[in-house]
């Protein structure tokens, strides 16, 4: 019988859990707030027509009339608008989730603004209650949220893991693990079989033993997580003391697991000569119904992105005549799905004859080709507008890796790993790595994005899309484009 290895017994939250428990923790603050706001708004007004001379019976008859059946939309309209704060990381960081509340009351505010001038309706759209609600909103949300962040530092130190392995992979993952705030869990340290490095440090953590004294370092250290980060052969009895270990009670996860828990990424650098095989044909196969679900979300948000398209069209068409006169339009070939070309349609936001060699370049930061109206249009994703036209045709997706230039595929996947791999989906007007990743004008930049894009196509759901979606739309409306 394998000896008990466990001295910790507290619940772990995996990501899955962790966005259901802010959800949860969400939906109760929004309520809350709800049921205050209403409550603020009858009392003013009980007050007022009071005040006028109006019966109780009048009274009880102006609130049935007057609270309207949108206003307990509001909950779930609060949610959506903190969809930036769900990823963990993200919600664990008390100054990005200051921020992201901050930035959700702007939205709504603006929004409702513009929609009671539109309507000019203070009977419709009480001003009191909307303006209570988000103020409440807010401040019910931030106490949450650092609840929740006390609660998510408090849970992280008590998982303490090792990492079996510190070479390359291991080296990789603890450079991560220093980037992170908060910290996930508390890294120990690190095993390894090689004896000079036995006492060293690598990324700041000590490595505190070999591997064939894996169980005294897991007892001395309290150690509940191992992390093999193990690439090339593992002796046969680190592989049993492994084993061991895991029927004692400690977890045992493997490089490319944690790596993906803690950034969303995949790591592309250190994965296993079969890793692509296992990957996206074992594990990231999706069901008929789910790309029935993606089609049908397609073509109702390309219908829907072709009217505004085609509302802001004559404006849009003006301002980048005025500045560099015509054509408005380009189109360039891309590389979709199983490497298919495909003629792809932008609002031009670049000045004319921007590659006059005509070598594909990438865009970056600051670019001096790009037009002030172009800078515009880029960082209100209006520019790719006329890409619904792809997703109405069925050649692109809403959601999905960028779609890139045959000839930049054939310099990328010569210098990344399984850089073709996201060439398995169609490309889509917004991804994951669209929405984490900014420019990519350097190999280092396009790999993280490539680690970012393979992740999606691993993981992809119907739920994942919406969330990118959704996600996308404060990308938007915080000018926060590429």
């Amino acid at each position: 019988m394998a000896e008990d290895l466990s001295r910790h017994s507290s619940v772990r939250f995996g990501t899955v859990e962790q966005k259901a428990v802010l959800i949860l923790g969400d939906v109760i603050a929004s309520v809350l707030a709800l049921v205050a706001s209403i409550a603020i708004w009858q009392a003013y007004f009980l007050r007022s027509l009071s005040a006028q001379g109006y019966t109780e019976r009048q009274i009880e008859r102006f609130f049935d009339f007057n609270i309207q059946a949108w206003v307990y939309v509001l909950p779930l309209i609060w949610l959506l608008l903190l969809i930036e704060l769900y990823e963990p990381q993200v919600a664990a960081n008390r100054k990005k989730t200051q921020h992201g509340i901050l930035v959700a009351v702007a939205i709504a505010f603006v929004v409702y603004a513009v929609i009671f001038i539109t309507f000019k309706d203070p009977t419709s759209l009480p001003r009191i209650v909307i303006g209570a609600f988000l103020v409440l909103s807010a401040f019910l949300t931030w106490f949450w949220r650092l609840l929740y962040i006390w609660i998510y530092t408090a849970q992280g130190m008590t998982r303490r893991i090792l990492i079996v392995g510190a070479g390359k992979a291991g080296t990789t993952l603890a450079r991560v693990y220093n980037e992170l705030d908060p910290k996930p869990f508390f890294l120990v340290g690190f095993s390894d079989d090689d004896p000079h490095k036995v006492g060293t440090r690598v990324e700041g953590h000590r490595v505190l033993g070999r591997n064939d004294n894996l169980i005294k370092i897991i007892k001395e250290n309290n150690v509940t997580d191992i992390v093999v980060a193990i690439n090339g052969t593992m002796m046969g009895r680190t592989f049993q003391t492994i084993l061991d270990v895991q029927e004692g009670g400690v977890m045992v996860s493997r490089m490319p697991t944690i790596y993906e828990e803690i950034t969303g990424r995949v790591p592309i650098h250190h994965l296993e000569t079969d890793w692509l095989i296992r990957s996206f044909v074992d594990e990231a196969r999706v069901s008929a119904f789910y790309e029935l679900g993606k089609r049908l979300v397609d073509i109702a948000g390309s219908l829907v992105g072709l009217v505004i398209f085609l509302v802001s069209l004559p404006f849009i068409a003006l301002a980048v005549a005025l500045e560099t006169g015509f054509p408005i339009f380009y189109g360039q070939e891309r590389l979709g799905k199983g490497g298919k070309p495909f003629m792809l349609y932008k609002y031009r936001t670049m000045i004319k004859d921007a590659e006059p060699d005509g070598e594909a370049r990438p865009a970056k930061v600051d670019d001096p080709r790009i037009t002030k109206v172009g800078n515009i249009l880029r960082k209100t994703r209006l520019d790719e507008f006329p890409q619904f036209f792809n997703v109405l045709r069925g050649e692109m997706s809403l959601v999905g890796p960028r779609a890139e230039r045959e000839q930049l595929v054939a310099t990328y996947q010569k210098q990344i790993p399984f850089y073709r791999a996201r060439l398995l989906v169609k490309p889509g007007i917004s991804g994951w790595a669209q929405i984490t990743q900014g420019y990519t004008s350097t190999v280092f930049a396009t790999s993280l994005k490539l680690e970012y894009d393979l992740y999606y196509i691993k993981h992809r759901t119907i739920g994942m899309d919406i969330t990118i979606l959704l996600r996308t739309f404060t990308t938007v409306f915080g000018f926060k484009g590429r």
